[in-house]
């Protein structure tokens, strides 16, 4: 019988051609931050639990998350040109007395839309919640009641997602999990650092005393009232395991920097 009191870490691998993660979208531009929001996680696994917009997710936000950055990729922009088919005056966000959109005046026929994406990003969830919560959070990714995204619905995620349940504190598991970048990253990482065994990568945690805050805890998902509060998190550097061999050709040092590494040794 478990400890109703333990904890467990969920682990996950969020890799994907296109992500997006915002937290401050316009109606007209949709930015997306450097690495995945909480609300964005929350609702992956509300999404994979079954959970319609209008459920509690109070469990859920409650969960402790822990970022590692294993392959920052790059941003992408996107756009759409938006026009009426019929050839009418675009709309503007001013209403009448009777609660109708205006048309755009002096009249606009056409608007310029923006859309922000992470491309070839990697990056390493871990979770931390009730034992129990976690492995029923762990069943609901194996088999996902509702499509995954990572931020935006077009964003499927590529396998492997679920990486398993580990035991320990979020930073001790962020530190201890094998570096998770892509193959090609790992060899030409590997090539200019003499295969070290560790590899220093950023990391964010959730943490009551951390420095830096973040509004993107949310409490609601229901689309007439969606609502999110703040929470307080650290920025840190992880020495994370390289799964690499080691050169014994060159200098071996304990956190993975290589003093030589610019004389080109």
């Amino acid at each position: 019988m478990s400890d109703p009191d333990s904890t467990s870490v969920l682990l996950l691998r969020l890799a994907a051609p296109l992500q997006s993660w915002g937290d401050r979208s316009a109606f007209n531009r949709r930015e997306t931050r450097p690495e995945p929001t909480k609300s964005g996680i929350v609702g992956l696994l509300a999404a994979a639990a079954g959970r319609p917009r209008h459920a509690p997710i109070d469990d859920l936000a409650g969960l402790s998350l822990g970022i590692r950055i294993e392959q920052p990729g790059t941003i992408l922009r996107d756009f759409h040109t938006v026009s009426d088919h019929r050839g009418r005056p675009l709309l503007s966000s001013a209403v009448t007395a009777k609660g109708q959109q205006k048309s755009t005046s002096p009249a606009k026929y056409t608007h310029v839309t923006q859309r922000f994406y992470l491309q070839d990003a990697i990056f390493l969830a871990a979770i931390e919640g009730p034992g129990d919560l976690v492995t029923t959070l762990e069943h609901a990714v194996r088999r996902p009641a509702f499509p995954l995204a990572l931020g935006r619905r077009s964003c499927a995620p590529t396998q492997p997602l679920f990486l398993g349940q580990r035991t320990g504190t979020l930073q001790t598991v962020l530190r201890t999990e094998p570096w998770q970048a892509s193959p090609a990253v790992r060899r030409r990482w590997g090539r200019d650092n003499g295969n070290a065994a560790h590899v220093d990568l950023p990391a964010t945690l959730d943490d009551p005393a951390g420095d830096d805050v973040r509004d993107d805890v949310p409490l609601s998902f229901a689309p007439t009232n969606r609502t999110y509060t703040t929470r307080r998190i650290r920025h840190t550097y992880l020495a994370v395991p390289t799964g690499l061999t080691p050169d014994p050709t060159r200098p071996s040092t304990t956190d993975g920097h290589d003093p030589f590494a610019l004389l080109g040794w």
